[in-house]
């Protein structure tokens, strides 16, 4: 069955939600109460990390855990002129990143670790003290920054498909070769700078997040579409585990909603009664 798409369960959603606000609703809502958040940030960045991970794992491991066998290829190098590949899991999410960064909602997107490949990846400060907590305990963590005054959301990120362990593995700057499946690889982190947001604010910064996916998603298939038509895998409703195919990007956001949004509706929902 297709996906119900998240906008459209959202705006029936909606739709039923001001009709028992302003039709059922045994009396009117102040202004002062109308007026009120009706999210706490770390609640904000729970959804966000739970549309993240949903979206990471299914990039991981239907696209390159299954596409790899089927002649797919991935690189850290995947943005260069001269470089015919997709992103590898962690260079998704740093693309998703900087379209975030260069959009107006303020929301800090980082994917960091205690034994990154990159340098720039390494927790400092504050960040670092909580993710050697969270290495004592996985679970998230989520506190304001003294400097900043940000809300700091941080999530586990486990290694979820062999593709994870093999690549950091076998990489040549790796600070740690023996990851195993499951471990704890690091943290993504989310920043914002406010400790509360309206509905429309959170639609906004999920909404941005999206964007982001969708971008980094066109900008791979644009590299699919370098490879000369004998050879390339076909683009449309199929994925790599149904052969040498991808899905367009209609077919990607559909699954990424059927997984994702139903915990984002039922919040949202909640929050409004």
């Amino acid at each position: 069955m297709k996906a119900i798409r998240f906008w459209a369960v959202l705006g029936v959603a909606g739709a039923a939600v001001l009709t028992y606000l302003f039709a059922t609703a045994p009396a009117p809502l102040t202004s002062e109460a109308s007026a009120k958040p009706v999210l706490s940030t770390a609640d904000a960045l729970t959804l966000l990390a739970h549309e993240n991970d949903v979206t990471r794992t299914l990039f991981t491991k239907a696209i390159v855990g299954a596409g790899k066998p089927q002649g797919l290829k991935f690189s850290e190098h995947w943005a260069d002129p001269d470089v015919v590949a997709g992103p590898l899991p962690a260079l998704f999410l740093r693309g998703v990143a900087s379209h975030l960064a260069s959009s107006e909602v303020p929301l800090g997107l980082f994917l960091g670790s205690d034994h990154p490949i990159e340098s720039s990846n390494r927790f400092q400060g504050r960040q670092a003290e909580e993710f050697q907590a969270m290495r004592a305990e996985p679970a998230p963590r989520i506190f304001t920054d003294a400097a900043s005054g940000d809300v700091i959301g941080m999530f586990p990120d486990f290694a979820s498909a062999p593709a994870c362990v093999s690549c950091h593995n076998e990489h040549e700057r790796s600070a740690k070769t023996d990851w195993a499946l499951n471990d704890l690889m690091g943290a993504t982190t989310w920043s914002y700078p406010k400790d509360s947001v309206t509905t429309d604010e959170f639609l906004a910064m999920l909404k941005a997040y999206r964007a982001g996916v969708a971008a980094v998603w066109t900008a791979y298939l644009a590299e699919v579409d370098q490879i000369p038509a004998d050879s390339r895998p076909t683009v449309g409703p199929r994925w790599p585990s149904h052969g040498f195919a991808l899905p367009d990007l209609a077919t990607l956001q559909d699954s990424i909603d059927e997984l994702a949004s139903p915990r984002v509706l039922d919040r949202l929902v909640a929050a409004a009664r």
